[in-house]
């Protein structure tokens, strides 16, 4: 439509565009700043406090973040979230590519398939706790063991339960990326004498980098910030052996009486340690990205 334009019909278009602008823009940065960055701020602000509520704050400096790191539990979170995070991120990627390029193969049902697989990223995460909590404990019961009994069958219930949850979701945007390679490239790959490992490895993998990076991003991001499953799943028992970092938080916060600012310090270690992590995987697998 920009084409078909006039050069004085563009300006007049821009003029108004200018004017207009502010009017459209302000409000929303106002509700982000409101909403988002005054929180965030006074967040880090609190993070070097003592405090009960945000009117009693007493600046304490680098005492918090002292606190974090000789705190057991926040040290056992830390590297039990990691663990979690990269088994997730792994598995969660390979089923979801696999099941993507399945789907993709003209299989009768298909429509069907993709409705099934992306339904349980629909269901609320405490919902899924719980009913997972019931299955798994059901199935441990003839064994003699629950859910609780160690860290191990908890890390192993949370890993199932987010791969129910999220592989369907992943799928459907690797999907979308398979479909958008072109048919050109994979008739070309098959003339020159590539069979399907060949394809696979240096045409389908290469071309879907783009839907990768989604993907290994949201999955990164979401397996650190694992909370409401985590709560109504283990709620981190036994004796805390199976919380993730997010219910550590949450636990300190409000589960232990002045520790609120540590509680707080923990938060923003979080947010730095997560921030730093996504920041390089995402330049990694971008550096891969096949340009088209």
């Amino acid at each position: 439509m920009a084409g078909l334009l006039s050069g004085k019909e563009k300006k007049e278009m821009q003029k108004a565009i200018k004017k207009y602008f502010p009017v459209f823009v302000l409000p929303t940065m106002i509700a982000f700043t409101i909403g988002f960055v005054a929180p965030f701020l006074l967040g880090i602000y609190l993070s070097f406090c003592k405090f009960t509520t945000v009117t009693d704050a007493e600046f304490i400096g680098l005492g918090n973040y002292v606190k974090t790191f000789g705190d057991p539990e926040f040290i056992h979170s830390l590297w039990y979230t990691v663990l979690f995070t990269i088994v997730t991120v792994v598995l969660i990627n390979v089923l979801a590519f696999a099941v993507a390029m399945l789907l993709t193969k003209g299989i009768k049902g298909t429509n069907i398939f993709r409705t099934v697989f992306f339904m349980p990223n629909l269901i609320g995460g405490i919902v899924l706790g719980y009913v997972w909590q019931l299955l798994l404990n059901g199935i441990l019961a003839y064994f003699d063991r629950t859910l609780t009994y160690s860290e191990v069958y908890g890390f192993w219930g949370l890993v199932i339960l987010v791969l129910w949850q999220q592989v369907g979701y992943m799928m459907i945007i690797y999907i979308s990326g398979i479909q958008n390679i072109p048919g050109e490239l994979i008739e070309a790959a098959k003339i020159d004498g590539a069979n399907s490992w060949q394809i696979l490895k240096n045409v389908t993998i290469p071309m879907v980098m783009p839907s990768i990076t989604i993907c290994t991003f949201l999955t990164l991001t979401n397996g650190f910030k694992l909370f409401d499953q985590n709560l109504a799943l283990t709620n981190g028992a036994p004796s805390k052996m199976s919380e993730l970092l997010a219910l550590n938080i949450y636990n300190t916060f409000y589960g232990r009486a002045g520790w609120e600012g540590v509680g707080q310090a923990k938060a923003v270690e979080f947010f730095v340690l997560v921030a730093i992590i996504a920041l390089i995987q995402n330049k990694l697998t971008r550096s891969k990205e096949v340009q088209q």
